[in-house]
C-alpha cells in the first residue's frame, strides 16, 4: 500500500467515524422525543451498523494484526 492510498483510506476512516457519531447523535435525539417514526430509528441504527463493520474493515487494512 502506497503512501498515498494509506492517506486515502485514513481520511475515508475518518468521515466514517464522524458519520457513526452522527447517526448516534440522531438516534439519541429521536428516542427520546415521544412518538418517534420508529422505522426511521431502525433504518439509522441499520446504516449506523453497517458503517461499523465498514470501519472495522478499514481500520484492519490499515493497522494489521502481526503475528510474532
Amino acid at each position: 500500500m502506497t503512501h498515498e492510498d494509506e492517506r486515502d483510506l485514513t481520511a475515508l476512516l475518518e468521515r466514517l467515524r464522524q458519520e457513526h457519531r452522527d447517526l448516534d447523535a440522531a438516534i439519541e435525539a429521536l428516542t427520546s422525543v415521544a412518538g418517534s417514526d420508529v422505522l426511521q430509528v431502525q433504518r439509522l441504527k441499520k446504516r449506523k451498523l453497517q458503517l461499523k463493520d465498514r470501519i472495522s474493515h478499514l481500520e484492519d487494512e490499515l493497522f494489521p494484526d502481526i503475528i510474532a
